[in-house]
Formats: C-alpha cells, sequence, structure tokens
C-alpha cells in the first residue's frame, strides 16, 4: 500500500559487511591485507592488546559519568586475558592523536574509541569542558600508522565515523556547500574505512556509525549503571566485546550479527525512534567472513 509503513524486522538473516573499495587496486590490497591477518595472527603476544580511547562525551555538572571512559571500562571488563591499553582525558593519557599513534603502532587485537566524530576525524572533551576538543585520530593521521601485520579490529563510537557515501565530489553541490564542508561530507573516503583499507597499517575491519551515534547519559533509570552503557550506541559497542569475550564468538560478521541481534532482544519492541536508527547506522566495513585473531 502506497500510504502504508514499512515492518521493520531488522534482525540480521545474513552477516553483510562492506569493503569499500575504489578501484582494483585497494581491492587487491585489502585481499591481500586479510589473508595476512588471518594466517599470521594466531598466537601472536600483540593480539592481546587492547587500546580504548575515551574521555567525557557530554560533559554536564553534576553527572559523574565521563561517557566515553564508562564504556571503554565495561568492554574491558568482558576481555579476560587481554591488555588494557587506557588514553583517556580525564588520567592526561589522551592528549591528541599522537598518543593513539603511539599505542597502536605496536600492534593490537582491538582498538575502541567511544566519543565525537565525524567522516573525517574522532575527538572528545576533557572531564566537564565541553568547549575543549581532544583530537584522537583525524584522516590525515591514518598514514602515520606503521603497526604493519598487526592489525586491529576497531569499534568506534562517533557520529557519521562509517559514513560510508562521502565524496570529494560532494563539493560540487554548490547550493549545499556549506553544509557539506562544515559535515566534512567532502572527505574521499570515510574515517572507518580509510582506517581499514590504510596499507602496511590501520585496523583489518572497522564497525561504526554510518549517521549520528545517538547515546545515553547520567543515570535515568537510577539503577547505579551508567545509562551510556545500556543504551543505544554504548549497548551495541559494549556488547561486541561481551560476544567476543564472554560467549566465545570469532567470526566477525557473527559478532557484528549477534550484537545486533542482542540489541533488539533487550531494547524491542519499541517506541523510541532512535532505537530504530541506533540498529539500521551500525555498519561493518570489513569482512564479514574474517577469523578475528586469525586460524590456528
Amino acid at each position: 500500500k502506497m500510504t502504508g509503513k514499512d515492518k521493520l524486522d531488522l534482525y540480521p538473516d545474513v552477516y553483510v559487511g562492506r569493503l569499500a573499495c575504489r578501484n582494483s587496486y585497494e581491492v587487491k590490497k585489502m585481499v591481500e591485507k586479510i589473508i595476512t591477518y588471518e594466517t599470521t595472527t594466531y598466537g601472536q603476544d600483540w593480539f592481546k592488546k587492547m587500546v580504548v580511547v575515551g574521555g567525557d562525551s557530554a560533559p554536564m555538572e553534576g553527572d559523574p559519568y565521563f561517557e566515553g571512559e564508562e564504556e571503554n571500562k565495561l568492554a574491558l571488563e568482558h576481555m579476560d586475558g587481554f591488555e588494557g591499553i587506557k588514553l583517556w582525558t580525564s588520567t592526561g593519557t589522551l592528549t591528541g592523536s599522537e598518543d593513539v599513534i603511539n599505542a597502536v603502532n605496536p600492534g593490537c587485537g582491538f582498538l575502541f574509541f567511544d566519543g565525537h566524530g565525524n567522516p573525517m576525524s574522532w575527538a572528545t572533551h576533557p572531564p566537564y569542558d565541553e568547549n575543549t576538543w581532544v583530537s584522537g585520530l583525524i584522516v590525515s593521521d591514518i598514514m602515520k600508522l606503521s603497526n604493519k601485520d598487526m592489525y586491529p579490529v576497531c569499534i568506534v563510537g562517533g557520529c557519521h565515523n562509517a559514513q560510508f557515501n562521502v565524496s570529494v565530489l560532494n563539493l560540487l553541490k554548490l547550493s549545499e556547500i556549506k553544509q557539506t564542508y562544515y559535515r566534512s561530507e567532502w572527505s574521499p573516503e570515510s574515517w572507518a574505512w580509510w582506517l581499514a583499507r590504510k596499507i602496511d597499517g590501520g585496523s583489518i575491519a572497522t564497525i561504526g556509525y554510518a549517521g549520528l551515534d545517538w547515546f545515553a547519559t547520567g543515570d535515568g533509570d537510577e539503577d547505579g549503571i551508567p545509562d551510556c552503557t545500556q543504551y543505544f550506541s554504548g549497548f551495541l559497542n559494549t556488547r561486541f566485546f561481551m560476544e567476543y569475550g564472554d560467549n566465545g564468538l570469532r567470526v566477525l560478521g557473527e559478532l557484528h550479527g549477534q550484537t545486533l541481534t542482542d540489541y533488539l532482544n533487550v531494547h524491542f519492541p519499541s517506541t523510541e525512534p532512535l532505537d530504530y536508527k541506533t540498529v539500521e547506522e551500525w555498519v561493518l566495513l570489513g569482512d564479514p567472513s574474517l577469523m578475528v585473531g586469525g586460524y590456528p
């Protein structure tokens, strides 16, 4: 019916990932990167490191939670046996992009950002300071990553970091040029894909939000648990690590799909539009058949 509305099932029927390659050269390099990862990663010491990056995503007086760091903490709790490398604005271990580059270059199995983003950058705030931005990684920094053959799976919480329909050609839309420039939609490729397709560095895959990253603040349900870890993007970001660390899932597409299924099982049926948007926007830029940690 033309006047009807779609009934959104949202449950994954197949595991889908996107290799957002622009040409055959990128395809060749990504295939080589994936094969190298799956055949050389298993049993390597560097894989047992997990770099987490966060700060105070929503600085508000009276709110005791630094949302990015709270999500980082919960994710690490699920990753028994991994060394957590914490880059946080509250401790001064995150002061800029160089801190992230220096942590990732020796190799790590997982990389988890939680904060703010756009198609060209990721950043966050120091505690209770919404006027100050601390950069975590911008696309021009990605070329400095030299973690060859030591690639993490990256989860990124931030608006539009995985918006894959960006292009420098968007600048030709003259009537929208101010909006395009402000939103960084003129990036040749998205932050998430730039990280994944980096030659001899970056991630092996990146999971993030193709649109706005919605997150909760405070403890509105008064259960003593930060709402940022229970609802919207914070649920997905941290549940991914529960599925890996606690439930033992190892195939990347299954990890992505089961995390989405968990969200639907916990939060649906729902009349909250942001629940629908959160599930629909969380995309995998990488090979869904990837064996995380490689084959023995």
